[in-house]
């Protein structure tokens, strides 16, 4: 195509000794592009006819030919067109490759690419992998290593440090080296059985592999085609599938957002549910003593009814007693109260006389060191 429409816009053309300067840059720049696009496309043919069978380069029928009118001294002629320059343009339109062949060749790169890209991701994922296999086998190794020491140095380092001076026992030694060593051989033994059953594995995995491969190598490419198109079909309803998983999720995610909602709705009303029954409880424990305590005051109020009504029938039985009368009561009474102090005064003088009589008498027992009966004598009342 870039041929093509130079070669056109050549003929078009005048000639260069008639272009300004302006012109002449722009037709270099122009011609630069022009020359970068052919050398891409030629790579890119290089490249797609390096990696083709010289059998199919053989005259095919017209239907399969995938270069119109190309034969293989023409196609020799082709890969060496850009180096001949004197070749007629005969021969050049013979050569040319229409946009479909192009497209078709290009699209084998891009494959070709692509799958050389997949090789050099393949690789270095299996790189990548064996560099992560050896850290993690370097670090156990050193995880290892740590845990010989310390369990070394805790069962013979340390002792021998404890024993400073005192020469450590070679058995001891050797019989701890020896342990270890049948601890690895153990190991190792476990790891070669291990081995052995992965190989066997890794066996029947190939065979497996390799009676696959001999099956398919038998389909045809009416399978093939059977195969893309139920592939297809899968497809669609695997996009049906996701489409309604999708349309499930939204709606699963809608209910979930509304349950939410209920829940906190639920919690809240529990809450105050709960708060509405422990201020009924309490309503209902407070009703109960307003109940009591106006039982009490209506026990208090008949009490207090009933000696309103005493009171007030001794008040309106009572008779004021005459002044002469009155006189005459508080005369007597203040001459029994002076009567009573005095009373009280002998009783007191009288214990004291008492007391000292008593005291009297106990000398006397003891200086006659016999017991005396001391006459029973009434007890004086006291004064309270």
């Amino acid at each position: 195509m870039a041929e093509v429409d130079s070669d056109s816009q050549s003929e078009d053309r005048p000639p260069i000794y008639e272009f300004e300067d302006q012109q002449l840059l722009d037709l270099v720049e122009e011609l630069s592009r022009s020359n970068a696009t052919i050398k891409a496309e030629t790579e890119v043919f290089e490249r797609y006819f390096s990696r083709i069978d010289p059998k199919d380069l053989l005259p095919q029928p017209l239907a399969e030919q995938p270069l119109l009118g190309l034969s293989a001294q023409e196609f020799s002629q082709f890969r060496g067109r850009r180096k001949s320059k004197s070749r007629s343009m005969t021969a050049e339109r013979l050569v040319r490759l229409t946009v479909e062949q192009k497209c078709d060749v290009a699209q084998r790169e891009l494959e070709e690419m692509r799958d050389a890209l997949e090789r050099l991701k393949e690789g270095s994922e299996r790189v990548l992998s064996n560099c992560k296999a050896t850290i993690e086998e370097s670090e156990i190794r050193m995880c290892e290593l740590k845990k010989a020491s310390y369990e070394f140095d805790r069962d013979i380092g340390r002792s021998m440090l404890e024993r400073k001076g005192v020469m450590m026992g070679a058995e001891k030694v050797i019989r701890y080296i020896e342990d270890k060593s049948r601890t690895k051989d153990t190991l190792i033994e476990k790891l070669r059985l291990k081995k052995a059953a992965l190989k066997v594995q890794k066996r029947k995995l190939q065979m497996q592999l390799k009676q696959k491969e001999e099956m398919g190598e038998a389909l045809h490419e009416v399978d093939f085609q059977q195969l893309k198109i139920e592939n297809s079909q899968y497809l669609e309803k695997i996009d049906e599938r996701n489409q309604d998983l999708l349309r499930l999720k939204l709606l699963a995610g809608n209910t979930l957002q509304v349950l939410n909602t209920y829940k906190k709705k639920l919690q809240n009303m529990t809450s105050e549910s709960n708060n509405l029954t422990s201020e009924l409880l309490s309503r209902k424990e407070m009703l109960m003593k307003i109940a009591a305590e106006t039982i009490q005051v209506e026990e208090e109020r008949s009490k207090a009814e009933t000696v309103n009504k005493r009171l007030r029938g001794q008040l309106s039985d009572y008779q004021v007693p005459n002044v002469l009368e009155y006189v005459t009561g508080k005369a007597s009474h203040s001459d029994l109260e002076q009567s009573v102090h005095i009373w009280e005064r002998k009783v007191e003088i009288s214990e004291m006389a008492l007391k000292t009589h008593m005291q009297t008498w106990n000398k006397l027992k003891m200086a006659n060191g016999k017991a005396l009966d001391w006459p029973q004598l009434a007890i004086l009342p006291q004064r309270q």
